[in-house]
């Protein structure tokens, strides 16, 4: 076999420029891990600068044609090679307690989904970092004040730190993507648990965020908060305006005026 076949269903644009696979596989820090997992490697083009790093490299592929290209040609991955979907893959299965990076060229229609997923084990991922949709990226990246701040950028920045790299234009792709990429990274914060209670602090962000037009004293209704906390002056403000500690801050107060 001498080329994948480009699935519009799996959001496949294989990248075809070196240069930039070799600059996303330069992400990695290696701090904190020696392993990596490269979630939709394709054709392996990013794959063989990560097998050039002295960590162990496992690629997660959900198509079968391009995990059949693996196998085929690059057998220093062997049995590093996973057929299956990310979302719904328990990475106990083969990294046990392990640390590991995440990595990867993300397909732009479930990107969201991956970086949730991390969110979810992030007790185990350290760092991770790849391509995603240029305004993904950025979103991910964005402080408050902006119109792109919102869900994805408190809930990430709560337990990562963020940075954008850089820029990827459409035209080194195959097929081009109709927008551009950007390449960001997330490392673990040292003091990433939360001082709130997790449920609740991802319950109000998201809750906030569905009506961003209003002011938290509006759309944080369904949380039948007393007369008292609402005179609160954070409630005068809406969801942008938060910074990530201004949200957690927010959710000690709503979980002490139940109490």
């Amino acid at each position: 076999m001498d080329k994948v076949r480009a699935k519009k269903h799996l959001g496949q644009h294989f990248l075809n420029d070196e240069n930039i696979a070799q600059k996303i596989a330069d992400t990695l820090t290696l701090n904190g891990y020696q392993k990596v997992l490269e979630i939709g490697p394709g054709m392996g083009v990013l794959t063989k600068y990560l097998l050039e790093k002295p960590i162990e490299t496992y690629v997660i592929e959900i198509d079968t044609e391009s995990v059949e290209y693996l196998q085929t040609h690059y057998l220093k991955l062997s049995n590093r090679i996973l057929s299956k979907d990310f979302l719904r893959y328990n990475l106990s299965e083969t990294f046990g307690d392990d640390p590991l990076a995440i990595i990867g060229n993300f397909p732009y229609n479930i990107s969201s989904q991956i970086v949730f997923r991390v969110l979810e084990m992030r007790d185990r991922i350290p760092e991770f970092s790849g391509m995603f949709q240029k305004e993904v990226a950025e979103r991910i990246c964005e402080k408050k004040g902006s119109k792109a701040y919102g869900i994805l950028s408190v809930l990430v920045q709560a337990f990562y730190d963020t940075e954008y790299l850089f820029t990827v234009s459409e035209h080194v792709f195959t097929p081009p993507p109709k927008v551009k990429s950007g390449v960001m990274r997330m490392r673990r914060k040292e003091n990433y648990k939360l001082p709130c209670e997790e449920k609740l602090f991802f319950n109000v962000v998201k809750t906030a965020f569905n009506q961003r037009r209003k002011t938290l004293r509006n759309s944080l209704k369904t949380f039948q908060l007393s007369d008292n906390l609402r005179e609160d002056s954070i409630f005068d403000l809406r969801p942008e305006q938060l910074s990530v500690e201004q949200f957690i801050e927010l959710t000690q107060k709503i979980a002490a005026d139940g109490v």
